[in-house]
Formats: C-alpha cells, structure tokens, sequence
C-alpha cells in the first residue's frame, strides 16, 4: 500500500497553496519526504464536498486530514467524495464522530474525565425545564457545572454563557443554556450537555471565575478566530469554535496546566502543552489512558488531561480526533507527521 498522504485546507486567497494556519505542517511534511495535496475547506462548509476535493488527485489512496474542524455529517460528505475519487480517508466517518463529538467518546473515559449528561437536539433548541433537570441529576444534582455543546463552549462568556455555579438552581441552569444556545445559533453541535466542574492545577485564581478547568471542549479559535483549538477542535476562521479543556475566566492567569497527547493506533506518538499555554513543561501520568484509547478503537486521537488541583491525579478533559486538533505553536511534530505517513 502506497505511503499515506495529508489533506490540508488550501488557502482561502492563493488556492494552490495550504492555509497559513497549517504552512508550516506541509513545510515539515515535504522535508520528512511525504506528500500533501488541497482542500477547499469553505466548500466542505457549504455541502459543496465534490466541488471542494476537486484538487485533490484521483486515485490518491490513503489519506490524512489535517485542517480546521468539521461538522459529523460535511466530513462524512469530504469522506465520500473522497471515495468517489479514488481516495480513502483513514478515520472513517463514525470513527472520526466517535472522537470529535463527547457522546461518541464519553463511554469509554466515564470515570476518568468529569461526569457529564446530554439533551440532543436538531439544531439551536433550548431544552425545557424538565429535560434540564433531569439532566442535571443525571450528573448529581448539586455543585457547579459547566454547559457546552457536544464539541464546543463558549468559555469567553464565562459567566454568561458557560458556567452555572449550582446544578439545583434550575433557574440560573435555564438562563445560562438560552444564552449559550442564542449565542451558538446555527453552530450549535449536536445538543446541550451539561458538565460537572472540577478544580484543575493551574496558574492562580483567576479574576473573573472559578480557579481550575472546566472539563469542557475549549475554544479552538479563541471565540472563533480560528488560532490555536482546544482540545478536539481547530476552529474555521469565523466560527464560534471549540476544543479541548479550559479553565476559569479567559485571559486571566487561571488556565489550568494542560497536556496534549497525540495517539495513533493506540501509541502515544507526541506529548506536549496545550495550544493554549504552548511554553508550559508538562509530563502527565499516562498510565491508565492507553488503555481506554485502544478500547474507543479510533486510530488518530488526541487526549487533553490535567492534574486536579487536590493532587490526586491526573483527569482527561476532552478527548478529540487527531485530524482537527491543533499543535501547539514552536512544537517538534516531525515524529508526529512521521507516524502518520508510515501509517
């Protein structure tokens, strides 16, 4: 079988080109002696998968994709036209919803990441009051939590639209899901889920929320600017995006110390810091993840753990797929690409 190679987003002004976000990857790949071809990732966006893989060389075989986040159902669409080209995509559409969204994963860590409940719904609705609570008993009931989509949160309206400090205030639970559902409007993925809270180590107490990290999917473009992802996710430019673990109030010294760990084929191919805090020294305790990353039996994963506070261990935050979680800016990921073009 011929050397896998990587898709990247082609670049919005110059298309024969990759996005200046991931340049530096496909530098790094050419000089490992791999391969890359373009997408047009707006196209994707739009439903428009045929049109947009049309760079993309027939009969290419293997595939990676590396590139801004996705929904479920346009990467089943870029999966299939894909196909329809000669080319195979080798996280395959459920694969790739098993990783990205927190009910395909959340199976399989619950125990090891904060506990976690979800109402799905088909596009921007705001569960009622019974569906609510019934929800948050699911989770215990009281303390504070954390309300997110199946991918995404919006940390940066922290108070707003992200944190509830009591799960048995149903009424302050209510405010703060309305206002997290207007604000992700037509972006909303998946449904609401509602996440226990749990106190991460981190820099300080932060100035406009709890101390710790909130044990959702993050911000992937910094409010949808399309910069670093959280964990899980690399966010399109202009879209209120997520990924992996946050902490208390954006920008104010609380950010929890995060790692990122890149698994390929149940290996831990790439430990590092979070995008987020990418000059911060982290050497996690991988002993128990191994295990619950072969079982989720996706090949390309990320994991985003933090130590709690208290000391007594290391927490998976969020678990994203590989493909659309983002390194960490200064990172050797010679290793990483290696891995995947070896694959």
């Amino acid at each position: 079988m011929p050397a896998p190679a990587i898709v990247f987003p082609a670049d919005p002004l110059n298309p024969h080109r990759p996005d200046p976000h991931f340049a530096w990857e496909a530098r790094m790949l050419r000089e490992l002696g791999g391969e890359h071809h373009l997408v047009d990732h707006d196209g994707l966006l739009a439903g428009r998968a045929e049109e947009a893989v049309r760079r993309v060389p027939r009969d290419s075989g293997p595939l990676w994709y590396r590139g801004w986040m996705l929904s479920s159902a346009r990467y089943a669409d870029f999966s299939a036209a894909l196909a329809a080209r000669g080319g195979n995509l080798l996280t395959s559409p459920p694969g790739y919803a098993a990783a990205h969204e927190l009910p395909g994963w959340y199976g399989v860590f619950e125990g090891a990441t904060p506990a976690s409940a979800w109402i799905p719904s088909d596009g921007p609705a705001v569960p009622g009051p019974e569906e609510l609570a019934e929800a948050a008993a699911r989770i215990g009931g009281r303390g504070p939590a954390i309300v997110k989509d199946y991918v995404k949160s919006r940390k940066h309206e922290w108070h707003e639209a992200c944190y509830v400090p009591e799960l048995a205030d149903l009424a302050a639970v209510g405010r703060v899901v309305e206002r997290f559902v207007e604000l992700q409007g037509e972006f909303l993925a998946g449904g609401v889920v509602l996440r226990r809270y749990e106190e991460f180590e981190g820099a300080g107490v932060p100035a406009e929320g709890p101390a710790g990290a909130d044990g959702t999917g993050g911000t992937g473009g910094a409010g949808g600017s399309g910069g670093a992802g959280g964990a899980g996710g690399v966010a399109a430019p202009g879209v209120a995006s997520a990924g992996p673990a946050e902490d208390g109030a954006p920008g104010s010294g609380g950010r929890a110390v995060e790692a990122r760990v890149w698994w390929l084929d149940g290996r831990p191919v790439l430990v590092g810091p979070h995008p987020d805090a990418p000059r911060r020294a982290v050497e996690p305790d991988l002993t128990d993840v191994p295990a619950l990353v072969r079982r989720l039996g996706c090949r390309f994963v990320t994991t985003d753990l933090a130590r709690r506070a208290d000391g007594s261990g290391w927490r998976v935050v969020e678990v994203g797929d590989g493909q659309v979680s983002d390194l960490p800016r200064g990172i050797d990921a010679a290793g990483l690409l290696a891995a995947l073009i070896a694959a």
